[in-house]
């Protein structure tokens, strides 16, 4: 299998590769039968490379006794497939204004597309990965998504959504035949309606749900920086707001940041953001001393 192969072209000295198991056998220990939710988005997406690393990562976890799930994203996709199809969108505070036919076109990119691709790169790597979207089974189920305006009044984006639950159930059945769920971030509501949802949000609902021990977001940056551009390894909540007033983070971040506090909050016992640009960050981030990217801590 495609994993075996790379593993076999790994030419490090004994003494080295010795080391490097050592220093993740008490991770691979710690998180034995552990679930841990990785939210795929950004540049990893797209360069064959980094897809063909994450695949990899995510397999050999499963193979060492995590049980992982995906939640994915698919933006820059969904853009391209827009304008081929001459669909005009526009972004309202951060959000893609969604109708029917951008619906439409979100859920061929990210059900159709996306999730198909990512559960046969596992499969390729040797893992059993099942594409699903959030109205398979009802998976995620959604409410209307408005964004609150200083008027008092909300503002509405269309068919945009939020996390409103998750079959819980159907994703552990799945994990007890060792299957990897690939997850898609469309939901449903009570009515059937289908809803877009952010891929963040999505996976820190599941990450909840499934009482995961970790919830990983990969990025395109090296994680959150302070206001000189260091890397914060630590990030406590507590300082959050702080960062936010000066400015230092902002945009795309916030909502990440939003996710890994809703993932403590309900009983993860870690959160992270880490940069998908480099290979194998899963890993580092998991198995290793130092980690990868910003840990977001209660405190």
């Amino acid at each position: 299998m495609e994993l075996d192969q790379n593993l076999a072209t790994f030419k490090a000295p004994d003494q080295l590769k010795a080391s490097i198991l050592m220093e993740a056998l008490p991770y691979i220990r710690a998180y034995q039968g552990a679930r841990v939710v990785i939210k795929y988005g950004g540049h990893a997406m797209v360069d064959p490379e980094l897809q063909k690393a994450l695949a990899l990562d995510v397999a050999l976890l499963k193979f060492v006794g995590v049980n992982p799930v995906v939640v994915h994203g698919g933006g820059p996709q969904i853009d391209e497939l827009l304008k081929k199809l001459n669909l005009n969108f526009q972004f309202v505070e951060g959000f893609r204004y969604t109708d029917e036919p951008i619906l439409d076109a979100a859920r061929m990119v990210l059900g159709g597309r996306i999730g198909k691709d990512i559960a046969s790169r596992l499969g390729l790597a040797g893992a059993q990965a099942l594409a699903l979207t959030g109205q398979d089974g009802f998976l995620l189920k959604a409410t209307r998504k408005k964004l609150p305006q200083a008027s008092g009044a909300e503002l509405d984006i269309g068919l945009v959504g939020e996390p409103a639950g998750v079959n819980a159930e159907l994703l552990t059945r799945l994990i007890a035949i060792g299957v990897i769920p690939v997850i898609s971030p469309v939901g449903l509501d009570e009515n059937g309606q289908a809803y877009n949802i952010n891929a963040d949000s999505a996976a820190a609902a599941v990450a909840v749900a499934l009482k995961a021990s970790r919830l990983l977001l990969l990025t395109d940056v090296p994680g959150v920086l302070d206001e000189k551009k260091n890397l914060i390894h630590s990030l406590p909540v507590s300082r959050i707001q702080d960062l936010r007033e000066a400015g230092v983070i902002s945009g795309g971040m916030l909502p990440k940041l939003a996710a890994c506090l809703t993932a403590l909050e309900g009983g993860s016992q870690g959160a992270a953001i880490i940069d998908g640009r480099v290979p194998h960050a899963v890993l580092l981030e998991l198995l290793t001393d130092r980690g990868s990217g910003t840990e977001v801590v209660l405190g």
